[in-house]
Formats: structure tokens, C-alpha cells, sequence
């Protein structure tokens, strides 16, 4: 499982989605990486596969940082 984690302007704690392929992951992490260097601001809606209804939408000129990483074996929550 990998999480991507998105750090927000003037938010302490940052928000989170899981994939469960590392191609998927990538994909999703590149797709942020483009948005936050474009500047364009447009609504990113995006999903988690590890839990079907949480959803998240933000505008993409809100996102400081995006970070991708595998989930240790054996750590639960979401």
C-alpha cells in the first residue's frame, strides 16, 4: 500500500489517500506534481482505494508539497 500526503497552505496536519500499486501511485503523485507546477488553479478531486468513500477535493493552489511513500507492513487506520 502507498500513501500520497498533501501539505496544505495554513493547515498543520496534512491529508492523505492510499493506492494499492506503485504504478497507480506514481501516476497520481506525478498528476499533483504537474497541478501544484502549472499554477493554473483547478479543483483536484481524488479518491482512496483503501477506504472507497473518502474523497477529497482542494484547489490545486492550496497544495505547498506533495509526498509519496510506501505503508509499513502491519500499521493500521487510513
Amino acid at each position: 500500500m502507498y500513501l500520497i500526503e498533501l501539505a496544505l497552505k495554513l493547515s498543520p496536519l496534512p491529508l492523505s489517500v492510499q493506492r494499492k500499486q506503485f504504478e497507480d501511485a506514481k501516476s497520481l503523485y506525478n498528476e499533483l506534481k504537474m497541478s501544484i507546477q502549472t499554477g493554473n488553479p483547478k479543483l483536484l478531486e481524488i479518491t482512496c482505494e483503501q477506504s472507497k468513500e473518502k474523497k477529497i477535493a482542494v484547489l490545486s493552489r492550496e497544495v505547498l508539497a506533495v509526498q509519496m511513500y510506501e505503508k509499513p507492513a502491519g500499521v493500521g487506520g487510513n
